[in-house]
């Protein structure tokens, strides 16, 4: 496989933006070149675990073995449900060195919440960590599966059913071939979205899609991604499919050090980084902003970053501008979806940056904003972004319905809203039904969000609209104050009026001490108005 080094976005795409002929291999064959080539460096860094890339594949090889003479067959599909652990990243890609198809499943999701995606995609097998144990004993009264490998087993537990999956990697064979598979027809990974509607969707994720959008990552990058030198920190779970692409794929394809966490504590890591001088760090914008408020961060060197993204909601620009200020790192901005492997746009490294954008397509990524009517939009007006490229998704399992409406002649619908300037940097306003119209005027959350963190006493913002009898709606702003700052509402109010017009300025702010978000960090607006709906207002 051509490993495609030194090949910078910067030198081709311009003059080929979607010729490039991406290679059709498996996600496991990244592993194969890479312990080849760098088999003695260390490929995982976990508490005070070292891995190397020979014993990684040496681990991988043999689950795969024991499972392969368990009966595991191509096509069949297997849950992971773990926390962030060396044993999700050896399970992973021993399910596709078999052909077997990978289902994310989040280890905090309820039992309810857990049958939905076993039952959706009829897994036949699942891997679990103990804390997820209990979820997939009430489970397994309900579902039938085949059978369930347990991630750090108790050695009390006396099911038989629940299978030792350390054992299994200390299987005394090795795999002797992988399975083939059709790169741009095999689902490697199915991955589950909620999407706006709160019903959970399976984006089959092919393997041509997952490494496509890998070397697509790279190539962005190029020269400042170093084949076998970067280290990778790794806080953002890899069952989410930003870290199981930007970290966990894209770290092995380049022969990184991939530093895991298996929760996010921003102390645990500032220590971590002033041991292992991480160069990498793919991140949320809560992760940032805890960095930036830590009360003890001038004492700790983060210079040594030097490629930090972020994604899964928009940055604040004040956080972005202090987290650089600290780092001296850009970050690079960007914009993806699970449909979509999941990045399609990302601020350019080297050239202009456009602070505030999600920057310019990827190589070999075409996309276009168009009205309700799917006539395209020129530069600075707004409609909805649609996606073309080797990483857009097959479709949605078991859901042709759902696939018709989200891929249209090869274009991906977002469901986001967007607009691109005249120099063809994206913007993100909003989702579609996050959109806020009072009084007959649009008005796009991230607009009055990023007002309201510019305010010093702002720690988290969040907007959205409220039913309104003669307004339509009304905006809300839902804050979270910094340590130990007192917040004057009226005053916060006379801040934002003298930044925005005056339909766009909230009418109500609620003091909170901490916003809704799901395990990666993403707010969740849709909890706020359900709340809001719960009450049964009528302002």
């Amino acid at each position: 496989m051509e490993l495609l080094e030194g090949r910078p976005w910067s030198k081709w795409y311009k003059d080929q933006p979607s010729t490039f002929n991406f290679p059709e291999v498996s996600l496991y064959n990244f592993l194969e070149q890479t312990s080849k080539r760098f088999g003695k460096n260390i490929a995982v860094i976990f508490e005070n675990e070292e891995i190397t890339y020979n014993e990684l594949k040496c681990r991988v090889d043999q689950l795969a073995a024991a499972w392969n003479e368990m009966g595991l067959q191509k096509g069949e599909r297997i849950g992971l449900m773990l926390a962030n652990h060396p044993h999700y990243i050896i399970s992973y890609y021993a399910a596709l060195a078999l052909g077997l198809t990978v289902v994310q499943i989040n280890p905090f999701y309820t039992v309810r919440e857990l049958l939905q995606i076993i039952v959706d995609s009829q897994i036949s097998y699942i891997v679990a960590d103990e804390n997820a144990l209990i979820k997939i004993k009430e489970a397994k009264h309900i579902y039938p599966f085949k059978k369930i490998f347990v991630s750090q087993k108790n050695t009390e537990e006396k099911d038989r059913q629940f299978i030792d999956l350390k054992a299994l990697m200390d299987y005394s064979k090795q795999l002797e071939k992988c399975t083939d598979v059709q790169a741009k027809e095999d689902v490697a990974v199915i991955q589950y979205t909620g999407g706006t509607t709160g019903k959970m969707k399976g984006a089959m994720l092919t393997h041509y899609n997952l490494t496509s959008n890998v070397i697509q990552s790279y190539l962005m990058y190029g020269d400042k991604m170093i084949f076998g030198e970067e280290i990778i920190l790794t806080a953002i779970p890899l069952y989410h499919v930003y870290a199981m692409t930007c970290a966990m794929n894209l770290g092995i394809y380049i022969g990184a050090k991939i530093l895991l966490f298996q929760k996010f504590d921003v102390q645990d890591i500032l220590e971590k980084i002033q041991k292992y001088r991480p160069s990498q760090f793919p991140g949320v914008p809560k992760m940032y902003n805890a960095f930036v408020n830590h009360p003890d961060i001038d004492q700790y060197d983060l210079k040594k970053l030097k490629v930090c993204t972020s994604g899964s909601a928009p940055l604040p620009v004040e956080v972005l501008r202090r987290f650089e200020k600290l780092t001296g790192a850009a970050i690079g901005e960007g914009y993806g979806l699970s449909e979509a492997s999941p990045t399609t746009h990302r601020n350019p490294p080297f050239g202009k940056r456009v602070v505030g954008s999600i920057g310019i397509p990827l190589p070999a990524t075409d996309c276009k904003i168009v009205d309700e009517n799917d006539h395209e939009l020129g530069p600075k007006m707004i409609g909805e972004l649609l996606i073309k490229g080797p990483q857009v998704m097959k479709g949605y399992w078991n859901n042709e319905a759902e696939t018709k409406q989200a891929i249209q002649n090869g274009w991906l619908y977002t469901g986001d809203l967007a607009m691109m300037d005249d120099e063809g940097y994206f913007y993100i306003v909003g989702r579609k039904k996050e959109m806020i119209i009072v009084g007959g005027f649009n008005v796009y959350p991230q607009e009055v969000e990023s007002v309201l963190y510019e305010h010093p006493n702002v720690k988290e913002a969040a907007v959205v609209g409220i039913p309104h009898q003669n307004e339509g709606e009304i905006v809300k702003a839902y804050i979270v104050p910094k340590h130990n700052s007192e917040m004057d509402i009226e005053e916060l109010k006379g801040f934002c009026y003298a930044k925005l017009a005056r339909y766009k300025v909230p009418k109500e702010f609620e003091i909170r001490d901490s916003l809704p978000r799901n395990s990666v960090g993403k707010l969740l607006k849709r909890i706020l108005v359900e709340e809001e709906k719960s009450q049964k207002r009528n302002v």
